[in-house]
C-alpha cells in the first residue's frame, strides 16, 4: 500500500483501525440506546413543540416501534387525540378524506395524516397550535370560496384561521346554522352561571362507581378505619370528617390502599393482606374520579404521568410560573389538598400560586373574580362565579356509562385554550351571548387583562351569517 507523501504505511493503517473502532464503539452504543436504553433524547434532531415538550426523555410515548415509520406515528397520535378526530368535535376529520370525492385533495394536503400539518422537532417553522404548514394552506382545498360565498371576496388565505372564523378542527362554535342559532344575544345571559354540581346527587345510577366497597352514608371519625396510629393526627382526622368523601362515604382506605397485592409476602404473619400506603396514587383516585383522572393525563398537567413519568414541575413550564412554585410537582393532591379536598381552594388558589402570566395575575382585579368572592361568601347563587377552572377546567355534559351522563369538571385544562375559541360553547355561553363571546376572544389586550372592559374588537361572523340567512329566505319565499 502507497502511503501519501510525507506518512509512513504503518500511521495509514492505525488511523483506519482508529476508525474502525471508534465507529463499532458509536454503533454499540447507539444500538445501546435505541433497544435498551430509557433516555433516546440524543436521536433527537430538534426540539419538542410546546404541546410536547414534556415528553422529551419518553421518545417511546410516540416512537413506538424503533424502526417505524408514518404508519407508527400516525397510531401515536391517535392514541391520544384520536377522540377529538372524530364527528361533532372534528370539522375536518379523518373519515372526510376517505371518501372518494374527496381523493383528489390528498395530492395538495393528505389530512389524514397528522404529522402533515403537525411535525415535531422542527422548531424552525411550528406557528401557533403547533402547525407547521403555512399560514395560507387553507386554498390548497378551498381556492374558489369565493365563487361559493360572494362575503368572502378579497379576504386572503392567511386570515382563515383568525379569531372568530375558522378552526380546522373544532368549529363548531363558528358553523354558520350555530351563529344563527345565537343571533342577537345579550352580552350577558339572563339566566347566567354554571351548570351545577351533580356527582353526589347522581351516584345510585353510576355503574361503575364501587358502592359495595364505598357504602353511600355519612361517616365521622369513629367510623374512621384507618391504623389507630394513623388517626392520632387530630387535623388530618377532622379535615376528612367535614369533606365530601366522609360525608359520601368514602373512608380513610377508599384512598390509602394499594392497588396491587402482587403476593403473599405482601401479607402480615396472621396471612392479611397489608393494603395502607401513606402516599395514594392517581390510580386510587381514578377508582371513583376515572374520568377526571383520564382527562387529567391528556392535559399538559397530567400527562407526564400518563406517559409513565414522574409529574411535571412547575418550573419546566414554557409559561411564566412563580419562582417560589418551581420545585412543586402536578398530581391530584397538587390541586386537592390532602385531606379536606377543598375545590374552592383548588379552583383558584391553586392556579394563581403557580401561573404567573398576565392575565392570571389580572385575575384578582377582575369582575369574574368579584362574581367569585360573592359566590364563595354566600353573597351570590351558586354558579353564579368564575374561577379560572370556570372557564379553564368547564363542567360539561359527558356520558359514564351506556345509560347515564353527568355534569363532570374536564380536568384537561388544555382542551380549549387553542384555539380559544373552543372554549365558548363549554365555557363563555354559560353565561354571555355567542356575538361577545367570539369579540372577547379575538381582543388580545382584553384577554391579556383578563376581560376588564369591553372587547375593542367586531368580528364580522354573525353579521355574514344574517345576511346568509336573509339572502336564504327571499330565496326560498321567492323574492
Amino acid at each position: 500500500m502507497k502511503g501519501l507523501p510525507g506518512t509512513s504505511t504503518g500511521s495509514i493503517s492505525l488511523a483506519w483501525l482508529v476508525w474502525l473502532f471508534s465507529t463499532c464503539v458509536g454503533c454499540a452504543f447507539f444500538a445501546h440506546v435505541l433497544f435498551k436504553g430509557e433516555d433516546k433524547t440524543v436521536f433527537m434532531p430538534g426540539p419538542l413543540s410546546s404541546g410536547h415538550h414534556q415528553l422529551a426523555e419518553s421518545c417511546d410515548s410516540c416512537h413506538t416501534d424503533a424502526f417505524g415509520g408514518g404508519p407508527v406515528l400516525q397510531e401515536s397520535c391517535e392514541s391520544c387525540h384520536g377522540d377529538v378526530r372524530k364527528k361533532p368535535f372534528d370539522s375536518h376529520p379523518k373519515a372526510k378524506f376517505s371518501d372518494p370525492r374527496n381523493a383528489d385533495m390528498l395530492a395538495d394536503l393528505n389530512a389524514t395524516q397528522c404529522v402533515t400539518c403537525h411535525q415535531e422537532h422542527k422548531a424552525e417553522i411550528t406557528l401557533v397550535n403547533g402547525v407547521t404548514q403555512p399560514e395560507d394552506f387553507c386554498y390548497q382545498c378551498h381556492e374558489s370560496i369565493a365563487e361559493d360565498r360572494p362575503s368572502h371576496e378579497g379576504m386572503g388565505f392567511d386570515t382563515c384561521a383568525n379569531s372568530g372564523c375558522h378552526n380546522f378542527h373544532d368549529n363548531r362554535a363558528l358553523y354558520t346554522d350555530f351563529l344563527v342559532k345565537h343571533l342577537d344575544q345579550p352580552e350577558v345571559l339572563e339566566a347566567a352561571g354554571l351548570p351545577e354540581r351533580e356527582f353526589a346527587d347522581v351516584l345510585d345510577m353510576l355503574i361503575e362507581y364501587p358502592r359495595e366497597q364505598f357504602p353511600v352514608e355519612t361517616l365521622s371519625q369513629v367510623d374512621a378505619d384507618a391504623p389507630e396510629e394513623k388517626q392520632q393526627d387530630a387535623t388530618v382526622m377532622a379535615q376528612w370528617e367535614a369533606s365530601g368523601h366522609a360525608e359520601q362515604g368514602v373512608n380513610c382506605t377508599a384512598c390509602h390502599t394499594s392497588i396491587a397485592i402482587e403476593s403473599k409476602a405482601d401479607a402480615d404473619p396472621a396471612g392479611n393482606e397489608v393494603h395502607w400506603t401513606d402516599e395514594p396514587m392517581a390510580e386510587n383516585c381514578a377508582s371513583c374520579h376515572g374520568i377526571e383522572v383520564e382527562a387529567f393525563g391528556k392535559g399538559k398537567h397530567g400527562m407526564r404521568l400518563a406517559a409513565g413519568l414522574s409529574p411535571m414541575s412547575v418550573g419546566a413550564a414554557r409559561l411564566p410560573m412563580h419562582e417560589d412554585a418551581a420545585h412543586q410537582e402536578l398530581t391530584c393532591n397538587s390541586c386537592h389538598a390532602a385531606h379536606d379536598y377543598d375545590v374552592v381552594s383548588a379552583a383558584v388558589e391553586a392556579c394563581v400560586g403557580c401561573h404567573a402570566d398576565d392575565h392570571t395575575v389580572a385575575y384578582r382585579n377582575s369582575k369574574h373574580y368579584a362574581l367569585w368572592l360573592a359566590e364563595t361568601e354566600g353573597n351570590g347563587k351558586p354558579g353564579t362565579g368564575v374561577s379560572c377552572a370556570s372557564c379553564h377546567m368547564p363542567r360539561v355534559s359527558q356520558d359514564v356509562d351506556d345509560y347515564n351522563s353527568r355534569i363532570v369538571v374536564d380536568h384537561n385544562q388544555s382542551a380549549n385554550l387553542a384555539p380559544n375559541s373552543k372554549m365558548i360553547r363549554g365555557a363563555c355561553l354559560e353565561c354571555h351571548g355567542l356575538g361577545f363571546s367570539i369579540d372577547a376572544l379575538m381582543d388580545d389586550q382584553l384577554i391579556v387583562n383578563n376581560f376588564q372592559g369591553l372587547p375593542a374588537m367586531k368580528n364580522d361572523s354573525l353579521p355574514m351569517a344574517r345576511e346568509l340567512m336573509e339572502s336564504h329566505e327571499k330565496r326560498k319565499n321567492g323574492q
